[in-house]
């Protein structure tokens, strides 16, 4: 390896949505940028693979071509409960697009990472980081070393972008630990070949039955491109059954009782049922100290309302390299200090309040009672349930939106910042 591979202006650790749009950004910049991902692509997560208007927003901004084969485009959300079926286009709004995407991440983080790479940064795949290089004298972090190419390599930059993932070893070496007084989720997920991979809605089930228990959480059907369809179930740890069940035999019972004709079932299934854990409502901080940045699931930025993270994990790269720049740029230590503990003061600022109202409400759902409630009444009522998927996706318009965007706003300002 050549020495000009191992210094660089920053480092970024992971290249999933977080790290590749971080990435991008401060290479667009003309910073030079160090990717460090230590899988090979492509790649799987789990996920359930669809992308909301939100994130079609950030993909958009980043140039990313979302119009060739491989994405499959809707017009909605489809929701089921309280024995009703109501479908729900994407809001009409001037700040976002009109339609989500779905695509699996197997090619999706491939495909972000290498449009990284056209914008000048610098890959290297298979690359397992051990840990961070600390200068004996301040405490930051000066770089990292790494298991790469069968050798321990050290690479050294002033700055350094933790996107790798729930656990964030990184983070955890720093000493940024995770919050318990957050909410956590478990999602699991797969794929079947199924004829409803044309539909142009997403699908949720709001009402989620373990036998005689309704939990808090919402089962998805997503349809994708290639023919299959993405199936899952996402989870929350408010409610005290939580600890007690059995995710892939729940995702199992869920799908025998779908329609025969849907084909979710074992002689139709393309992959195992794998599941995995989704760190809420910014779930470790602080998402900036002594040199290192957290963006992504390491700083726990999935929406507690839908738990989707992708849209917050390319925000915040975004989000960071423009920060990362203007520090950079200053002349003194105290300068860019300065300027980099403004990433997490407009972290909170833009998400600190709805991530507040999203944990509110989760902890309200954690009560069956509450969950049964809300399904009942709320979803025969079409603009209720128009206001509550702009407030579960969030999708508003900051300024001249209508009425329900109006307070939608105001409610994320007067909650306290997460």
């Amino acid at each position: 390896m050549t020495d000009s591979t191992r210094h660089a202006d920053v480092i970024v650790v992971g290249a999933g949505p977080a790290g590749s749009a971080t990435a991008y950004w401060l290479a667009q910049a003309g910073l030079d940028v160090l990717l460090l991902e230590k899988a090979t692509f492509p790649r799987d997560k789990i996920c359930g693979d669809g992308l909301t208007p939100r994130a079609v927003r950030a993909l958009v901004s980043m140039g990313v071509d979302i119009d060739g084969e491989g994405w499959a485009r809707n017009k909605g959300l489809r929701i089921y409960g309280g024995g009703v079926k109501i479908e729900l286009p994407w809001p009409e709004l001037a700040s976002f697009p009109d339609f989500g995407l779905v695509r699996t991440r197997m090619d999706f983080d491939g495909l972000l990472a290498e449009h990284a790479v056209k914008a000048g940064a610098k890959l290297l795949q298979g690359c397992n980081v051990q840990g961070p290089i600390l200068d004996e004298r301040t405490d930051r972090i000066t770089g990292v070393t790494a298991k790469f190419e069968g050798e321990e390599v050290e690479f050294r930059a002033p700055l350094t972008v933790a996107c790798d993932g729930v656990s964030s070893r990184l983070s955890t070496a720093m000493d940024v630990r995770r919050r318990e007084d957050r909410p956590m989720g478990v999602a699991v997920r797969r794929y079947f070949e199924s004829p409803r991979y044309t539909d142009d809605y997403m699908e949720a089930w709001l009402e989620l039955w373990d036998g005689e228990r309704l939990l808090p959480g919402y089962g998805w059907v997503f349809p994708v491109a290639d023919g299959t369809c993405n199936v899952g179930l996402g989870l929350l740890n408010t409610s005290k059954a939580f600890k007690d069940v059995d995710y892939r035999g729940m995702l199992k019972r869920w799908c025998a009782n779908m329609p025969e004709d849907w084909q979710f079932d074992e002689e139709h299934a393309t992959s195992p049922i794998r599941g995995a854990a989704l760190p809420m409502g910014f779930n470790r901080q602080p998402h900036y100290t002594r040199g290192m940045l957290l963006v992504g699931d390491a700083g726990g930025m999935v929406n507690p309302f839908n738990g989707e993270g992708i849209d917050y994990a390319l925000e915040s790269g975004h989000l960071a390299a423009d920060i990362i720049v203007q520090a950079l740029a200053r002349r003194t230590p105290a300068q860019r200090e300065r300027t980099l503990y403004e990433y997490p003061r407009i972290l909170k600022d833009e998400h600190g309040g709805y991530f507040t109202l999203a944990r509110v409400f989760v902890q309200a759902i954690g009560d069956p009672r509450v969950m049964k409630f809300l399904t009942t009444h709320g979803l025969p009522h079409p603009t209720l349930m128009r206001f509550t998927l702009k407030l579960l996706a969030n999708l508003t318009d900051p300024k001249g939106g209508d009425a329900m965007d109006r307070v939608i706003n105001a409610m994320q300002k007067v909650a306290p910042a997460a």
